[in-house]
């Protein structure tokens, strides 16, 4: 009964997690594997062990990362352990139903560098973005993310330098440093995806007519506000000050507004690179 009622309380998560983890193994299988690049992480052993012993990175995989999860399950919520092992579980199995999936014919080396790495990026940061991951260094990564705040892909991207010098002898120089390169987009990619969908305005708005901008961020933008007290440096007089987290759009809306209703009214607008709380990002997704 318990799975049954996360299975429906997570169903908007495990799709996301399926579309993410699909479109990896796509990148991996007829991108990443077919041009012999190297690949991040635990991902990047299998597919190493598929070159020099040619065998499924499938098993390689599911083993390697059944160890890091025990420890994950230590390091990290029992939420994130179990869409991980759903997302570990989908992706084993697609690098074996998939792995006869034709390459595109293509001559540049770069541009299949660069489109495996945003790809798979944009992969892995959907994964990310539910609170999964699609194992491996990223079990790591997580954990060193929510503990210090370090950005996914940019972190990753350095541990994985040791699997590129791992590869370097098997694939060669030339292919190693295509494959750097795909890594590196991946990272970049991997946190874009991450700030589109946490990044918000913080707005502060001065106006006289803070009860009517109040109302108007409630019930017109659906947002809530805080009102915080202040009081002008110069003249003394305390004022209210209404403080709200807006998207893009809202923030327009609600400058819109001050410009019919209080043309006196100061506005101050900062980017939030992440929200953590109702309405917003979910704390179980940490």
């Amino acid at each position: 009964m318990h799975i049954y009622h996360l299975l429906k309380q997570e169903k908007d998560s495990f799709l996301t997690i399926t579309f993410g983890t699909t479109i990896s193994v796509i990148a991996t299988l007829t991108l990443i594997m077919p041009y012999k690049f190297p690949d991040s992480g635990l991902t990047g052993l299998a597919v190493l062990s598929s070159y020099v012993f040619n065998i499924s990175p499938s098993w390689l995989f599911a083993i390697g990362n059944a160890a890091l999860l025990v420890w994950g399950w230590k390091e990290l919520s029992p939420r994130f352990v179990i869409l991980t092992i759903y997302g570990v579980g989908l992706f084993s199995l697609l690098l074996k139903l998939l792995e006869f999936m034709p390459a595109p014919s293509l001559d540049d080396l770069f541009l299949i560098a660069v489109f495996a790495g945003v790809i798979k990026g944009i992969g892995g940061g959907l994964v990310f973005r539910s609170g999964a991951s699609l194992g491996g260094t990223d079990i790591v990564v997580v954990a060193l993310r929510n503990r210090y705040g370090v950005e996914v892909g940019k972190y990753g991207f350095y541990i994985n330098l040791a699997v590129l010098l791992i590869s370097a002898p098997v694939i060669g120089i030339e292919r190693t440093v295509y494959g750097l390169v795909a890594i590196y987009i991946s990272g970049i990619a991997v946190d874009g995806v991450l700030r589109s969908f946490d990044r918000r305005r913080q707005v502060f708005v001065i106006s006289k007519k803070y009860d009517q901008v109040k109302d108007f961020v409630i019930n017109g933008l659906g947002r809530g506000v805080t009102l915080l007290k202040g009081e002008g440096g110069f003249t003394g007089h305390e004022q209210k000050v209404v403080m709200c987290l807006l998207t893009p759009r809202q923030t327009m809306e609600l400058k819109r507004y001050l410009a019919m209703v209080d043309k006196n009214a100061f506005m101050v607008i900062t980017e939030a690179s992440e929200v953590v709380g109702k309405g917003f990002k979910s704390w179980k997704e940490l």
